[in-house]
């Protein structure tokens, strides 16, 4: 009956093993690291995908939105990012909304900030996530930036974006989230990826051109 409730609901692998063990019954399965053995063709696959989409940004988060993978073209959206953030695990709504991350060099701010605490609430109130909750509390009390928006028109987006003023020039993406949708298992099941597409043909021409070596040497990097 759990096992029936949690489908219709839609529910994650890990949300329902929770149940279950709130139900007094094993877990249907259990959430490896993908370093490990059963991980292999998994881990290969997301290499494969993040090392195809160079030069453009991608990495891969698990639900509680920290950085487990991630290509070398990354760097580059990290390129103005305090030090202290970049520990792992990073984590993307927290490098996002920061004062010191991302937050003062996005010109859509507000945008990007409604997006992400919208995917957080989301969490927690189908969900009941805990660090979901933790993570919007946290990055509701940061201070937003003076000059948010300044100089740019939401209206004309087609749809969300990341655009952002960087040392090498002003970019512009379009994001799409992928995830394992016939995932079986607690791991992939947890996983997304987030691929980074130029919106301009500026950025596309500063992208082809960044050398990887410009930014920041990170320890989750494939």
């Amino acid at each position: 009956m759990v096992l029936k409730l949690a489908r219709v609901l839609d529910l994650p692998i890990q949300v329902r093993n929770e149940l279950l063990l709130c139900a007094g019954f094993a877990p249907i399965s259990e959430t490896r690291s993908l370093d490990a053995p059963e991980m292999e063709r998994i881990a290969v696959a997301l290499r494969q995908i993040l090392r195809a989409h160079e030069p453009y940004p991608a990495f891969v988060i698990d639900r509680r939105y920290d950085i487990v993978a991630a290509n070398r073209s990354v760097g580059v959206l990290l390129s103005d990012v305090v030090s202290h953030l970049l520990e792992p695990k990073l984590n993307v709504v927290r490098v996002c909304l920061h004062p010191d991350g991302l937050a003062p060099t996005l010109r859509n701010y507000n945008v990007v900030r409604s997006r992400l605490l919208n995917r957080l609430r989301f969490d927690v109130e189908r969900y009941g996530s805990a660090s979901s909750a933790e993570l919007l509390e946290e990055v509701e009390s940061y201070p937003r930036p003076v000059l948010a928006e300044s100089g740019f028109d939401a209206a004309i987006e087609i749809a969300t974006s990341l655009r952002l003023s960087t040392r090498f020039g002003e970019l512009a993406f379009l994001m799409i989230l992928a995830t394992f949708n016939t995932a079986s298992d607690a791991t992939p099941d947890e996983l997304s990826i987030e691929s980074f597409f130029p919106a301009d043909a500026n950025t596309a021409e500063i992208m082809r051109g960044y050398a990887v070596d410009d930014g920041p040497r990170l320890a989750f990097m494939s």
